[in-house]
């Protein structure tokens, strides 16, 4: 299978703040920009999953106009960006050193902000890789966030497994508004 995964284009916000769950808009030129970039790559007809948060589902819209061939997008929460939980829309460098260790100690499992793990990304990224392989879906459009792609780079390179630490999650994810695609 092959995954086509869009990353939404640069939030309106500060840089450097953990933004996660939080929904916040995209900067409407940088998502109309990523659009018209994605428009010519795509092969025709391709099925389309969004995230449920809405700087995705700005990419999504915009893409859809200028690709009405494509599938008319389908929300799925598991595409969601990671829940940073108490941490969100907080300076990543006002988060105490302490929080940090204590999810590099756990990184699978500890819940970084108290929401959600490392490893519950992964599973719900798995639960919809599997879901497409179900369906048998040769070949898909995923419009989605970097912690999803590098959950989808990890599953790609290790399958179904627990993480065993910080060392294993992918760094490399494409930039705001960029693309990747992976063979599933």
């Amino acid at each position: 299978m092959k995954l086509w995964l869009l990353r939404h284009a640069r939030v309106s916000l500060d840089a450097g703040l953990c933004y996660g769950a939080s929904d916040v808009p995209a900067d409407v030129g940088l998502t109309r920009q990523a659009a018209k970039s994605a428009a010519t790559l795509l092969p025709l007809g391709l099925p389309v999953w969004v995230s449920g948060m809405g700087r995705a589902q700005q990419l999504a819209s915009e893409l859809y106009q200028l690709r009405p061939d494509l599938q008319p997008p389908v929300v799925d929460p598991r595409l969601n960006e990671m829940d940073f939980g108490c941490w969100e829309l907080q300076r990543w460098d006002a988060i105490p050193c302490s929080a940090f260790d204590d999810w590099m100690a756990d990184f699978a499992h500890h819940r970084f902000g108290g929401s959600e793990s490392s490893q519950g990304v992964i599973d719900r990224v798995a639960n919809a890789i599997d879901e497409l392989r179900h369906q048998r879906v040769a070949e898909a459009v995923w419009v989605t966030h970097a912690g999803v792609i590098r959950a989808a780079n990890f599953l790609a390179t290790y399958g179904r497994i627990t993480i065993a630490d910080v060392g294993q999650w992918p760094i490399d994810a494409p930039a705001q508004g960029g693309h990747q695609v992976l063979d599933c």
